[in-house]
């Protein structure tokens, strides 16, 4: 996917996200417990600020969110975040600088990609939470999605901060997990303190194979599966293999 596409599917979702958390502001959140779909629409607000900062300062703001976004109106606060995320999208060139936890990628074209994969999980959030339909996901951007929490999460979190997953993977046996959907793969590879991720299908056998539309795959992955309603994903492996996986996605997102 390119930048325009990405910004574009930004404004959709954030079009979809603002309109569906209006309807009902004091629902619970299942795929964010504990989270109304106000708390939701502030979390998002605040996310959109802090990715603004990191874009204006040069590096991402150590001390954050700030006490006063508490006390915001949660609809004005994402109205006046997006209104200055999109601003700072518009004045600048994907390759400009700017400040990201991702040491490989320290542009604004990072935070042009991940602010569009995180308005569509929270988009699909505020929905589940309302009670409305999910509408669809497009396939390249729900593939894209797959890629980046494979990639740019667990893979990098893992090879960079290990600490965090020693409880989901020190006592892994070492095993693999092949991800496919209509275009793609991504065959995963896990053990004490590793975790990584390549290309393709390999030689198509793994311990866990998870399979479905990239809609379906994108919300398996992240979790945003309705828990009233069937999987769209057909999943193959032991279930503690499944729930490892599981485990490595958490840490790496949380």
């Amino acid at each position: 996917m390119d930048n325009p596409r990405f910004l574009a599917c930004l404004a959709a979702d954030f079009a979809r996200l603002r309109a569906v958390a209006a309807a009902d502001l004091s629902g619970a959140v299942p795929s964010c417990p504990g989270w109304t779909v106000a708390d939701l629409v502030r979390h998002v607000g605040g996310v959109y600020l802090h990715k603004t900062a990191a874009m204006r300062e040069g590096v991402e703001p150590e001390q954050w969110p700030p006490e006063e976004l508490a006390e915001e109106e949660p609809l004005a606060l994402l109205d006046r975040a997006y209104a200055g995320l999109t601003a700072e999208f518009g004045a600048r060139r994907p390759e400009d600088p700017a400040g990201t936890w991702y040491a490989p990628d320290q542009t604004v074209g990072f935070w042009i990609r991940r602010m569009a994969q995180e308005t569509v999980v929270h988009r699909i959030d505020a929905e589940l939470g309302t009670g409305q339909p999910v509408a669809p996901v497009p396939a390249d951007l729900a593939v894209d999605g797959v890629d980046e929490l494979l990639k740019v999460f667990v893979a990098y979190s893992v090879a960079e901060w290990g600490d965090y997953f020693t409880d989901a993977l020190a006592g892994s046996p070492g095993r693999t997990y092949l991800l496919r959907t209509e275009g793609a793969a991504w065959l995963a590879r896990s053990g004490p303190g590793t975790f990584t991720v390549a290309d393709g299908a390999g030689d198509g056998s793994a311990d866990v194979t998870v399979s479905g539309p990239p809609a379906a795959l994108l919300r398996w992955a992240w979790n945003r599966e309705d828990p009233a309603g069937p999987s769209g994903v057909a999943v193959d492996g032991a279930p503690e293999a499944v729930a490892e996986l599981h485990r490595c996605i958490v840490t790496a997102t949380q």
